[in-house]
C-alpha cells in the first residue's frame, strides 16, 4: 500500500504563468495583463464587447511578492522575504500569504512547480 503524501503549502514553489504578460511602473507597481482565451471569451468579446485583455494592478505587497517569484523560492521562503520587507505590517503573514497565493493560483496568474502543467 502506498503511503499518502502530505503536501505542505509552504513547500510549494510558485512560478509566474507564462501565458500572462506583466509590467512594472516607475513606482514599482506590477500590472498583470491577462489575455482572455477560449470559446466563451471569444463570444463575450464579439457580442458583449468585453475586453480581450484585462489589466490587474497589484498593491504594494502583491507587487513585491510578484517580483520575488523566481521559480526557486518556496512559499515559506517568500513569507520570510515579506517579513524582512514589511515587518509587522505583513501580519498575519502566513494566513494572508497562503490566501493570496491561492487567489493567484485560482486565477491562473501563477502555477506551482511540479503540481501544474505549463502550456506553451
Amino acid at each position: 500500500m502506498a503511503s499518502k503524501k502530505n503536501n505542505n503549502y509552504l513547500d510549494f514553489i510558485p512560478i509566474i504563468n507564462p501565458q500572462n504578460d506583466w509590467s512594472e511602473d516607475e513606482e514599482g507597481v506590477v500590472t498583470i495583463h491577462m489575455v482572455h482565451r477560449g470559446f466563451y471569451a471569444a463570444i463575450a468579446q464579439k457580442f458583449f464587447h468585453t475586453p480581450r485583455v484585462s489589466h490587474i494592478k497589484l498593491d504594494e505587497y502583491g507587487s513585491f511578492l510578484w517580483k520575488e517569484l523566481d521559480g526557486r523560492r518556496t512559499v515559506g521562503q517568500l513569507a520570510q522575504r515579506m517579513k524582512e520587507q514589511f515587518g509587522d505590517k505583513a501580519e498575519p503573514l502566513y494566513d494572508r500569504l497562503v490566501h493570496y497565493m491561492q487567489i493567484l493560483h485560482n486565477n491562473k496568474f501563477i502555477l506551482f512547480q511540479g503540481k501544474d502543467r505549463v502550456k506553451p
